[in-house]
């Protein structure tokens, strides 16, 4: 089988990640991951994006496929599940909006900046080595330690999904996945 430019795009993820490891700035970049999956959706009323160019998805194909690090075992079905995808989507959006707060809190110097990143939502990790200051407000650092930190975790989460399951079972209940799917129903609805 013939491979095409957006069969690599695993390079990205796994270069956006270490570039977040070494500068947290770099994570703004992530945005790109938010924006696009939805731009697909809402023109093109489908789920181009994921099936074609996710390269985090792309990345545990490979991971788990390719490297055999899967185990290849179907997912179960609570996992599939509308209220399990749609649950997970509106905790994402609870840990996303508390990290826009903490973001606007940066900004309103009601808060000093917090230089770590938080996994899983739970364990702070000390992340100072990624961060010297720069001549942006430390609300940009903020933001970029959050996002860091959601994207990190997410990653972590289908990682180990990938070892359990099927490569791609991240894509199961990945919020992006979830959100784009909504939007096409929508989109799709209109159109007739």
């Amino acid at each position: 089988m013939k491979k095409h430019w957006h069969d690599y795009l695993w390079i990205l993820s796994l270069t956006y990640l270490l570039l977040g490891f070494f500068n947290i700035l770099f994570a703004w970049l992530g945005l790109l991951c938010f924006f696009i999956p939805l731009l697909f959706a809402g023109i093109g009323g489908n789920k181009g994006y994921c099936n074609r160019y996710c390269g985090r998805g792309q990345l545990f194909g490979l991971l788990g496929g390719r490297f055999g690090l899967s185990r290849k075992k179907d997912v179960p079905g609570w996992m599939k599940s509308k209220g399990f995808r749609y649950g997970f989507l509106i905790f994402f959006f609870i840990m996303f909006f508390q990290m826009l707060w903490n973001t606007y809190l940066v900004f309103a110097g009601a808060k000093s900046l917090g230089q770590a990143v938080t996994l899983l939502w739970t364990f702070k990790l000390p992340w100072h080595w990624a961060y010297h200051g720069t001549l942006f407000h430390a609300g940009v650092a903020q933001f970029a330690f959050g996002f860091y930190s959601v994207m990190l975790t997410s990653t972590v989460l289908g990682f180990f999904t990938m070892l359990l399951f099927k490569p791609r079972s991240w894509c199961v209940y990945c919020p992006m996945g979830t959100m784009t799917q909504l939007i096409c129903k929508l989109k799709n609805k209109e159109v007739q």
